[in-house]
């Protein structure tokens, strides 16, 4: 018969749990103490729920990978189990901290906040603290958010990662006395309170820029941009006249090639085709063809009147190209700057975009000749278009200072996290008794 295992004495507990110094990450305060992370935590693997008892309305939610989002789980698109009799340790609870444990988001991690039960699916793994009396939950939450990295690191499998509970159990953990681990997620929600306020403001900073471009375009078509200019230049308001688009422009309509008559050796003259890329700055042209064609030239203003782009603009920043079916050349007559006419389109571009027709939306001549502009005189015009040149240069200047102060935020937090694993945040009392103590405690109790 097999010898029956001895219960391990509370000295070979406590060697377990703890991490010898030579594999101790770095040094923390002297009244902290370095564990295994399986000392202080177990680990619950999820359950393979039958797809045939799933359901969209009734029964009990079954949390699944995708469920977890930006430290949070979201039940709103969660599927339910009509499935009974199921084990209580896949049962999730309030404050249950749940991680992805394979697939694409390995190591992610969110809190369960709701106060209704949920069950746990399989590929989702569940980090229970053992003994509140000896690690603070949220304690855990902020420690676990700061290592996923270093959990996605453990994770075996090449293009489908998975990571084990067995792999996480042995990881190190700086367990400090509990009234500090209190201090120290005060302190981090009080830190991450301040950055969140920030993080709020600056983004609607970058959120907005949109609003205020179509603002800046707004004033600038209604005469508002303009009105102290016209008064200091002795122009009279009644000066701008209306204009049909066909009156101040030529259209030019593309055509299409067929794919025998490209080539990509770059000679002959570029050919910009549906697929290609407008951005606010420029045109990606990548064919060539030697084909008579209608061709666009250098300053005209080019519109996506069909296709993935549909309404973008864009001046031509070349020297000439053929132009596809879907894109439209509208050339400047002597009375109207092309910038402005850019400037024009894009304010317009949402009443554009409404007059495409066909299953594939698309505009016609007609539309585009048939819209109106109330045209101011040259000198205004050239005016106008250093306006709003001028404004949305700064609108642009202050939305992208915004996107880099937010992505400082997320670096700042994960600053403050590190440091307050390195019981660097000031909140450390070294007249309070070791956790060590506390451990040996806990374990004797157990």
């Amino acid at each position: 018969m097999p010898k029956k295992k001895t219960a391990l004495t509370i000295e070979e507990r406590l060697q377990q749990a703890l991490v010898p110094a030579e594999e101790q990450p770095y040094k923390v305060p002297e009244n902290w103490v370095w564990v295994r992370l399986g000392a202080v935590c177990f680990f619950e693997n999820g359950y393979a729920f039958k797809s045939d008892k799933f359901s969209s309305e009734k029964g009990i939610p079954v949390i699944r990978i995708s469920n977890i989002k930006e430290n949070n789980v979201d039940l709103d698109d969660c599927i339910k189990t009509l499935e009974e009799n199921i084990d209580e340790k896949f049962i999730v609870h309030q404050g249950d901290l749940l991680i992805a444990m394979s697939g694409a988001t390995t190591g992610k991690n969110g809190v369960y906040m709701s106060a209704n039960i949920a069950y746990l699916n399989q590929r989702v793994g569940n980090i229970k603290v053992k003994n509140k009396e000896l690690l603070i939950e949220k304690f855990r939450n902020f420690y676990i958010a700061n290592m996923q990295n270093e959990i996605l690191n453990t994770a075996y499998g090449g293009a489908q990662p998975n990571i084990s509970s067995q792999k996480m159990s042995v990881m190190t953990f700086p367990l400090p006395p509990l009234s500090e681990q209190q201090r120290i997620v005060e302190r981090i929600e009080e830190l991450f309170a301040k950055l969140d306020e920030a993080n709020e403001r600056l983004q609607e900073v970058a959120d907005s820029f949109a609003v205020r471009k179509a603002a800046i375009l707004h004033k600038a078509f209604t005469g508002e941009l303009t009105k102290q200019w016209r008064c200091e230049n002795g122009v009279s308001d009644e000066s701008w006249e209306e204009k049909k688009l066909g009156e101040v422009v030529l259209l030019l309509s593309g055509q299409d090639f067929p794919p025998a008559k490209y080539n990509s050796d770059g000679n002959g003259i570029p050919y910009i085709t549906g697929a290609s890329n407008f951005d606010n700055t420029h045109v990606l042209i990548n064919r060539w063809t030697d084909e008579p064609s209608v061709i666009a030239q250098k300053n005209d203003v080019l519109l996506v009147c069909k296709g993935s782009g549909y309404g973008k603009t864009i001046i031509a920043d070349f020297k000439e190209a053929h132009i596809a079916r879907q894109i439209m050349a509208l050339r400047v007559k002597e009375i109207i700057d092309n910038k402005l006419l850019l400037y024009y389109l894009r304010n317009k571009n949402r009443f554009i975009k409404e007059q495409g027709q066909g299953l594939i939306p698309g505009l016609s001549r007609k539309v585009i000749l048939s819209l109106t502009i109330n045209l101011p005189t040259l000198p205004e015009q050239h005016e106008i278009v250093r306006l709003i040149d001028d404004l949305l240069a700064r609108e642009r200047a202050a939305q992208q200072a915004a996107e880099q102060a937010l992505a400082s935020i997320d670096l700042m937090k994960k600053s403050i996290l590190a440091r307050a694993f390195r019981g660097e945040l000031g909140t450390n009392k070294a007249s309070e008794a070791s956790a060590l103590e506390l451990l040996k405690q806990v374990l004797a109790e157990n």
